[in-house]
């Protein structure tokens, strides 16, 4: 130490040696060692450095002394393998080593190490690196360098580049010159090289110099531009494809620093003039700030700009992605490194470092949503490391190899507002999903098969491959070309947000310009009391697809089942949404196999559900939002099956047959698909169920852990004949006390047993269906059917959605060897005191371990198969058709059938539902709408179809049926039918019904509202729909308005509906604190169009039509109406209705001569639909004889009885319409009914 300098008795107090190998495997955290400095000194140097990064804390001082040899390589299978990196290595190991200042003769020399940081890896099972903070000490003495060498100088050498002399006649060349630029080192096909260029003394002819001979690219750490330098041992050398020559430098070649003293110039003639090299200042990060601003000023948006060459020397304050090559400079300044190849793996790129950027792109906004300004490094850009950071800031490796964001980069030559993109769309595909499989898996890349998700999932955005970039032209090429040249500020093409910002983008959608005031007809709004305005306003929707959002939207999420709310889930790690999935086909969707997979959907339907609380008293307070008391949102999205693309398998590959919807493909599984499933019934359990909100997300999402426990299982076949819904049900299971007895959620289903179960030792032996092919071989004898009734309770609610009717399934139950396990879980559903019947299926808790797997269904067995399927003949549910649940002859109780939805509005519950379910249900948790509330739903075969159901669900079932909106189709099961006191046939939904859903509403159905629009009417006579009252739903007919029989118009309380006068309420006992009315107004008019007549029951704004007042007029008739309270008419045939005159009033007067005008009696084209609660219930009845008189010739006719209608709207006809109309009417009619017209 005393020979080296050194204060050797205090070192030898304060300081000890350490190995290479010790300070790899003992030292955990970042420090440095400082052999000379003080306390002072160090806490200086401590303090400097953190005034880029205040909140950072500085590298901690450990008193260390490094001895070791500088070397350019390291040895594996005893080979060196040389890579242009530096090591300092002892006899007990290796380690890299990155130093601000090296020279040529410091190699395999012994060193003394004064001031180094050692900074080891993220991965702590990863070996770090060194950092030499200043010049090491040299324990042997120096080598002497050669005292005179003939040189060409790069003026005359630039003339044997353009020679056509053959360059093997030519001798070994020794160029002297500036070092003008430094390309980066490049490792293609397993080969290391760089280019360096010379420029001459006196002039700005260059030439350029490749280093590629291993002992040789230790240089690369030597050059610094400006130097200048002497290479031996050139020869002339060009590339075949592009033809561009070059000198390159021989196994003899040496670099030498340059002394004009120590060498004599060997003329070679004259020499052309070359090209000159493009010079750059050099710019700090206030000069950068300065010409940034007068640069946007100039920028013209959609204009493709072309980037400027700079100069730049800033502070690593922040690693944007190190394995995009991005890094932060200074707070502002994005620089980008992967339009070059970094072979020290950015050793040094710590926050807190300083770079100095030579010849770099600066780029203005490449990317819409990116907030720094670029500056992109290419192949004839220089980074040189000017400082270390004095920060104990970690070491983040970037990996060349299977690094998917350069492969796709060089793969698809993409232009850096297009990489940026890339950056930051597998930045959120990484943060979402790695929790989930593993950033190597996820990340994966492979160009010829098997390409990782992410990789699926951005091939196909991205643009068609240009033309390849030709590196050796960027480099060599006369005019400087490039990917980073010329650039367009990308507005990204789609988007791929996490899921808890879609729902909240969707909900923030769903209120923009939102208005109560949207969900209703301004013309029906003011008739509405206010318990049924707010009951129109409590339940709304709209629907968003990908367009609805800029960009587009694309949805990713691994599919889960939660046992909570027996829904199917996309889940990614910020949240999760509820998804509606299904076919194109009409099938239901059953593929368990995709449990656990990540899938990609684009083609979709985001449905957002409002529930409003509000308590407007009438349709004039709509505006005012203080009376909505409370908004909740219900998001979830509907897809169909073969929308979807499988980015990850959880279980292995998906058959072909999966995407085309051959379910029975799904038997066909490879051998490792079900093992990976079933040797781990914890990591199982953990891919079926969402993450319970008192646990850490990343914990929930670990991979597969090996299990030590036995891989045979037992497995059951079987055939699901009825489905029940989700409700609260009292089961109480064996061992359960009688006393703890609460609802649980829960649902049933029968099943069908074929087969008995079997025993196999590892699942993947589970074959395609051996319980069916061998019924197929010994006849339909050999099948062993039983009933059983499934209990599906607690985690095995998670089966809900993926059960159906007329699928088979395998029950599997892991890591078991008892054939009578399902046996032994069976009981009697009733105790056995009690139990009547034998055949009375016995019930089997379904257990949380067991797993369900979908085989196929019924219709779909194959051809050795076709023995079961008769003996299972008959055992699938019957479907009705709308038209026959609405017969007469129809006598079922339990019905189902398939229809789409025409109509959704919300109801009071009806009055007769048993408190004792409505209180049970109301408990429950998640229901957002009011447990007195019931969804009437119309239901039709298809849209215009004149047979319309209406179905009936209560509130409290509605939170586990998504998907009821107009214009889907829907499968009812076992409803309960019900008919009227007026013969109305409707169904209600029960505790043992079940809805699915066949298909999505189009995506042009208009959303605003919660109910849909019905398609124009048919034009139809009346004499013709007497046979088909019972299906009608709304019809059109061109009729003339014969008379109004009775007419009232009057107001009404808001809240208790008695009537309002003089702007208070008429009730007293008790008296209603009520000051606001609401006007109605009703008529009973008749109609005839030749065929027959019909009694028309108009309401509200359907009355000023029929008396033919314009909206002014009927405005003001309204108006007068309120002082008075209520006036009413009657004329003729009316005596007995219950209307009340009052003749000495002005408004009666006036109505009645209004009703009595010829003004009244015209042809008019009215929408009607079937009065199904008239005042009297009609009974069909024979043709009467009536008189008719026109003028003074009589008439009889037969006639047949007044149809009672209801009036839905009122247009008037003009003389060229009513001929029209006429004869299209008359047209469209078959013969016989054009007989029976003019009968």
């Amino acid at each position: 130490m005393r020979f080296l300098g050194f204060d050797a008795p205090l070192i030898a107090l304060a300081f000890s040696f350490i190995s290479i190998s010790d300070l790899q495997h003992q030292q955990c955290m970042p420090c440095c060692s400082h052999l000379t400095w003080s306390t002072n000194d160090f806490k200086e140097w401590a303090h400097q450095g953190q005034g880029a990064l205040p909140m950072q804390s500085a590298l901690p001082r450990t008193y260390l002394i490094l001895v070791g040899y500088l070397t350019d390589g390291r040895r594996e299978n005893n080979e060196k393998l040389v890579d242009g990196c530096l090591y300092v290595k002892d006899n007990t190991g290796i380690i890299p080593c990155e130093l601000l200042h090296f020279e040529l003769e410091w190699l395999e020399s012994l060193f003394l190490f004064p001031s180094w940081s050692y900074i080891p890896q993220t991965d702590r099972r990863a070996a770090g690196y060194v950092e030499i903070l200043v010049d090491p000490v040299p324990v042997n003495p120096p080598k002497e360098v050669p005292v005179s060498i003939p040189v060409t100088y790069p003026a005359p050498a630039k003339s044997l580049l353009s020679s056509r002399i053959p360059c093997k006649r030519r001798s070994k060349l020794t160029v002297a010159g500036e070092l003008v630029r430094l390309g980066p080192l490049f490792c293609i096909h397993h080969k290391t090289f760089f280019f360096l260029f010379l420029k001459c003394f006196t002039s700005a002819v260059w030439v350029p110099v490749l280093v590629q001979k291993p002992n040789q690219l230790v240089w690369h750490r030597v050059l610094q531009l400006g130097h200048s330098y002497t290479v031996t041992g050139l020869s002339l050398s060009s590339l075949k494809k592009s033809g561009h020559r070059m000198f390159v430098t021989g196994v003899s070649s040496c670099l030498l620093p340059y002394c004009a003293e120590q060498v004599r110039e060997q003329p070679l003639g004259s020499a052309s003039q070359g090209e000159s090299t493009p010079s750059s200042s050099l710019e700090t990060a206030e000069q950068l700030s300065d010409s940034l601003e007068l640069g946007v000023e100039e920028e013209r948006p959609g204009s493709t700009k072309e980037s400027k060459i700079i100069s730049y020397v800033g502070t690593v304050t922040k690693i944007l992605n190190v394995q995009a090559g991005l890094y932060l400079l200074d707070d502002k300044v994005c620089l980008c490194l992967a339009y070059q190849q970094l072979l020290n793996s950015a050793r040094g790129l710590r926050p807190g470092a300083c770079v100095e950027l030579i010849d770099v792109h600066l780029l203005q906004k490449p990317l819409v949503s990116f907030p720094f300004i670029v500056l992109g490094a290419c192949l004839s850009s220089s980074v040189v490391l000017k400082n270390f950071s004095r920060l104990s800031t970690p070491y983040q490796p970037l990996a060349s190899s299977g690094n998917l964001y350069l492969q796709l980069l060089l793969r698809y030559n993409l232009g850096m507002p297009l990489y940026l993109w890339l950056v930051s769309l597998l930045e959120t595909f990484e943060e979402r999903f790695s929790c989930f499989f593993g950033r190597r898996r996820l990340l994966h890349s492979c160009i010829h098969r098997n390409p990782g998700a992410a990789e699926k999932f951005l091939v196909p955005l991205l643009p068609h491959r240009e033309e390849a970039r030709d590196i050796y032209d960027e480099i060599l090429g006369k005019t400087h070309q490039c990917p980073l040249q010329k650039y367009l500020t990308l507005n990204p093409p789609c988007q791929a947000p996490p899921l808890s910002a879609v729902c909240r983008v969707a909900e923030q959608k769903s209120w923009e310009g939102f208005s109560p005031s949207q969900l209703l007809s301004p013309l029906e709004a003011q008739y509405l009391g206010m318990q049924e305005l707010n009951r129109r306003l409590a339940w709304s929707y709209c629907t968003l697809s990908a367009a609805s959002f800029q960009p587009p939207l694309i949805l990713l999420g691994v599919l889960r089942v939660s046992s909570r709310s027996s829904s199917l889930q996309l889940q990614d790690k910020s949240s999760t949404l509820p998804c509606v999935i299904s076919h194109k086909d009409g099938s239901p969707f059953a593929h368990t196999a995709l449990i656990g997979s990540l899938l990609q959907v684009e083609n979709y339907q985001l449905v957002v559900e409002r529930f409003l609380q509000t308590d407007f008293p009438s349709w004039e307070q709509l505006a005012n939002l203080e009376r909505v008391r409370e908004k909740k949102l219900s998001v979830y999205v509907q897809f169909y099956f073969e929308d979807v693309q499988v980015l990850h398998a959880a279980e292995g590959q998906i058959q072909k047959g999966l995407r085309s919807g051959n379910s029975s493909s799904l038997r066909k599984k490879d051998d490792s698909s079900l093992t990976a499933e079933l040797e781990t019934p914890e990591a199982k359990m953990l891919k079926l169920e969402d993450p319970k909100p008192d646990t850490c997300r990343d914990e929930n999402c670990q991979g597969e852990q090996s299990s030590t426990r036995t891989t045979s299982c037992v497995s059951h076949l079987f055939l699901v004949t009825q489905k029940e819904g989700l409700m609260l049900r009292n089961y109480q299971l064996t061992g359960e006390e009688d006393g703890g007895r609460e609802l649980k959620c829960s649902f049933q289903a029968t099943v069908l047993w074929l087969g008995r179960p079997r025993l196999w030792s590892h699942p993947r032996e589970i074959g395609n269906l051996p319980e069916l092919e061998e019924t197929g071989c010994n006849g339909e004898e050999d099948m062993t059917r039983q009933e059983a009734l499934l209990l599906f309770m607690g985690k095995s609610l998670r089966w809900f959605p993926f059960l159906h009717l007329d699928g088979l399934y395998r029950f599997i139950v892991p890591h078991c060897s008892d054939l009578d396990v399902f046996e032994k879980l069976c009981f009697p559903p009733v105790p056995t005191k009690f139990l009547s019947r034998s055949s009375c299926p016995l019930c089997l808790p379904v257990q949380d371990s067991w797993h369900l797997q979908h085989e196929t269904w019924i219709s779909r067995l194959t051809v050795c198969q076709l023995a079961a399927r008769s003996v299972l003949t008959g055992m699938d549910q019957r479907i009705s058709s709308i038209p026959e649940v609405l017969s007469n002859s129809f006598t079922g109780s339990l019905v189902s059938f398939s229809g789409e939805i025409v109509e959704r509005t919300l109801c009071a519950s009806p009055r007769s539902e048993k408190p004792s379910v409505t209180l049970g249900l109301q408990k429950q948790k998640g229901s957002l709408l009011a447990c007195d509330h019931s969804v009437k739903l119309s239901v039709s075969v298809a849209p215009g179809s004149p047979a319309v159901v209406d179905v009936y669900i209560s509130a409290t079932y509605v939170q586990h049926l998504r998907g009821l909106l107009p214009g889907a189709k829907i499968l009812f099961q076992n409803l309960e039918r019900k008919i009227s006191r007026f013969h109305n046939v409707y169904c209600t939904y029960i505790a043992s019904s079940c809805v699915s859903i066949v298909s999505l509403p189009p995506p042009h159905l208009p959303s605003s509202g919660p109910a849909g629009e019905a398609s124009s009417p048919s034009l139809v006579f009346l004499s013709n729909l007497q046979p088909h009252l019972q299906h009608l739903s709304q019809a059109r007919i061109l009729c003339h308005l014969s008379c109004v029989l009775t007419l009232s118009l009057q107001w009404v309380c808001s809240l208790c509906s008695s009537i309002f006068k003089e702007g208070r309420c008429t009730r007293h006992s008790p008296p209603c604190p009520s000051h606001i009315g609401v006007r109605q107004a009703s008529a009973r008019v008749l109609v005839e169009d030749g065929t027959g007549e019909a009694l028309v029951l108009c309401r509200n704004q359907h009355v000023g039509a029929m008396l033919g007042l314009s909206p002014p007029e009927w405005e003001a008739l309204q108006n007068c109406v309120q002082s008075r309270g209520r006036v009413s008419i009657q004329h003729g045939e009316a005596t007995g209705t219950g209307c009340v005159e009052e003749p000495e009033d002005v408004i009666a007067c006036y109505l009645r001569s209004l009703c009595r005008s010829s003004l009244i009696s015209r042809p008019i084209l009215l929408d009607f639909s079937l009065d199904r609660k008239p005042s009297k219930i009609l009974q069909p009845a024979l043709l009467q004889l009536r008189n008719f008189r026109c003028g003074e010739v009589e008439f009889v006719s037969q006639v047949g009885p007044q149809l009672s209608l209801v009036c839905l709207n009122v247009e008037e006809v003009e003389q060229d319409a009513l001929r029209y109309l006429n004869s299209e009417r008359i047209r469209r009619i078959p013969s016989h009914c054009q007989a029976g017209a003019t009968a």
